[in-house]
C-alpha cells in the first residue's frame, strides 16, 4: 500500500487551485499537504507548470528535508514550507503564491491594516510584513532563513498564527497556512483580496483610518470567538 497516495493527491488538488483563484502564472507559486502522523508533507515539484501536474508528481518530504518518494525535485521553497511545519505546531498546509497585491504591498513592505470588515473577519490585526532578509541569511540559505525570519516576525511581533495565518515577506511575497493544504490556498485568495480591497482604500483616501476596535472584535468573535454564531455549525 502507498503510504504517501492520499498526502500526494490532497497537494496536486490543492495546488491546482492556484491557476484556478488567479494567484500565480507559469510555474509561480506552491502547496504542500502535511501529515503530522507520519511526520511528512507532500509538495509541488520545482519549475513544474500547473498543467503538467499530476498526484503522482508531488514530492514527500519529511521534517529534516529528505526527499522520501517522487521522481522530480521539490520545490526550491521546500524549506520554507519545512520551518514552518516545525515552527508553527498545529498546521497541515501551506501556500506561497505571486498574487499581485499581495506582492505589492510586500514590496512596499507594509503590513496591512485593518481597514474593514472583510479583513476582520479573518484577522483582527494587521497583517504582518517581515523586515528585509540580511545579506548575510542570504548567502546562508535562502529558503530555510525565509521560514526562519517569518517565524520571527511573529515572535516579534507578538502574533499569534493561528489567529493570523498569513504573512508577507518583504521584497517577496505572501506565505499562508490552515488546517489544511486547501484552507491554506483558501487563505492565500483571502489575503489577496484584502491587499486589493486595501490598496483600493488607499487610492480613495491616502488617510484612511482603521476600522474602530469594537467591530473589529465583533466581526473576529462571530467567526472565531467562544459564542461564535457564523455559517452552519460543526463545518
Amino acid at each position: 500500500m502507498d503510504a504517501y497516495k492520499t498526502l500526494r493527491e490532497e497537494a496536486y488538488e490543492a495546488n491546482m487551485e492556484i491557476p484556478r483563484r488567479n494567484l500565480a502564472i507559469y510555474t509561480w507559486g506552491n502547496v504542500s499537504a502535511f501529515d503530522p502522523g507520519l511526520g511528512v508533507f507532500a509538495i509541488k515539484p520545482s519549475g513544474v507548470a500547473y498543467g503538467e501536474l499530476k498526484p503522482e508528481s508531488m514530492v514527500t518530504v519529511d521534517l529534516d528535508g529528505r526527499v522520501l518518494d517522487g521522481k522530480l525535485r521539490p520545490s526550491s521553497d521546500t524549506e520554507t514550507h519545512r520551518i514552518l511545519y516545525r515552527e508553527f505546531g498545529g498546521i497541515r498546509g501551506v501556500t506561497h503564491t505571486h498574487s499581485p497585491y499581495a506582492v505589492a504591498w510586500a514590496q512596499a513592505r507594509k503590513p496591512v491594516p485593518v481597514f474593514g470588515t472583510t479583513h476582520a473577519d479573518y484577522g483582527a490585526e494587521a497583517i504582518p510584513c517581515s523586515e528585509y532578509m540580511s545579506e548575510e541569511a542570504v548567502g546562508n540559505d535562502y529558503e530555510l532563513e525565509t521560514g526562519n525570519l517569518i517565524a520571527e516576525t511573529f515572535r516579534k511581533q507578538g502574533k499569534n498564527p493561528a489567529h493570523i495565518p498569513m504573512v508577507l515577506v518583504a521584497g517577496h511575497g505572501p506565505f499562508t497556512w490552515g488546517n489544511s493544504a486547501a484552507q491554506s490556498v483558501y487563505h492565500a485568495a483571502v489575503l489577496e483580496e484584502i491587499c486589493k480591497m486595501a490598496h483600493l482604500t488607499l487610492a480613495l483616501d491616502p488617510l484612511a483610518g482603521e476600522l474602530p476596535g469594537y467591530i473589529k472584535r465583533k466581526h473576529w468573535e462571530r467567526k472565531h470567538g467562544p459564542g461564535a454564531y457564523y455559517g452552519q455549525g460543526g463545518q
